[in-house]
C-alpha cells in the first residue's frame, strides 16, 4: 500500500489540520504495516502557481520546450506520479477564509493535466486517477460542517471527482478557535471518525 499524505496548511509545523492527517496516516499504517508513506508538505515546499509562463510550457509541445519550460512541467510531473502511484491519499485541509489554502490550489492545478488524469470524451469528463481512497483531514476554527458556509467539501468533491477521485472520506476537527474545551472536543471526535474507519 502506498500511501501520499499531502499537508497543506501554511504552516509547515503545528498546524491542526497536518496534526489529524498523521492520525489518519498512522491508523492507516497500523492496519498495513509495510505501507509506504510519501509526505509532501506544502508550506517546505510549495509548488509554483499556474501562471502565464507555466501555461505556455504545458501547451508547448515537449519537443519544442526551452530547458526554463521543461523544467516548470517537470515540477507538475513529479505530483502527478506521486498521485498516481498512490493507493491512499491523505490531505490536510484547513480552512482559510472560507475556502481551501492556495497551496492546496496549486496542487490541484498541477494534477489536473487532460489525457494524463482525465480526459474528455463523448459522454464528458472522464478522471484516470480510479481505484484510490481519499482522506480529508479538515480542521476548521468554527463549526461548518453540512452548513451553507462549508465551500471546502462541494469544491473538493467536484475537483478531486473531476480526476476520478471519487471514493472520499471527510474526517472533521472543528471549534478548534472556540476555546480549549471545543478543540479538546474537537480532535477527539475526529479520532472516533478515525478509529471507525474502514
Amino acid at each position: 500500500m502506498n500511501i501520499l499524505q499531502i499537508n497543506a496548511s501554511a504552516r509547515s509545523s503545528g498546524a491542526n489540520s497536518t496534526k489529524v492527517a498523521d492520525d489518519i496516516v498512522a491508523a492507516l499504517k497500523a492496519r498495513n504495516p509495510s505501507a509506504t508513506v510519501t509526505l509532501r508538505d506544502l508550506a517546505k515546499n510549495p509548488h509554483p502557481v499556474l501562471d502565464e509562463p507555466a501555461l505556455q510550457a504545458l501547451f508547448t509541445p515537449a519537443e519544442q520546450r526551452t530547458p526554463e519550460q521543461a523544467a516548470r512541467v517537470a515540477l507538475d510531473d513529479a505530483l502527478i506520479a506521486e498521485i498516481q502511484a498512490a493507493d491512499a491519499v491523505v490531505l490536510g485541509v484547513p480552512m482559510y477564509n472560507f475556502g481551501v489554502p492556495v497551496q492546496l490550489k496549486n496542487w490541484i492545478d498541477a494534477i489536473a493535466r487532460a489525457k494524463v488524469t482525465f480526459q474528455y470524451t463523448a459522454n464528458g469528463p472522464e478522471g484516470l486517477l480510479k481505484g484510490k481512497k481519499v482522506y480529508v483531514a479538515l480542521a476548521r476554527g468554527g463549526i461548518y460542517r453540512d452548513t451553507p458556509a462549508d465551500s471546502q467539501v462541494p469544491f473538493l468533491k467536484t475537483a478531486l471527482g473531476f480526476l476520478g477521485l471519487t471514493d472520499i472520506q471527510f474526517v472533521y476537527a472543528e471549534g478548534l478557535a472556540m476555546g480549549a474545551e471545543s478543540a479538546e472536543r474537537a480532535f477527539a471526535a475526529a479520532r472516533e471518525e478515525i478509529a471507525a474507519l474502514a
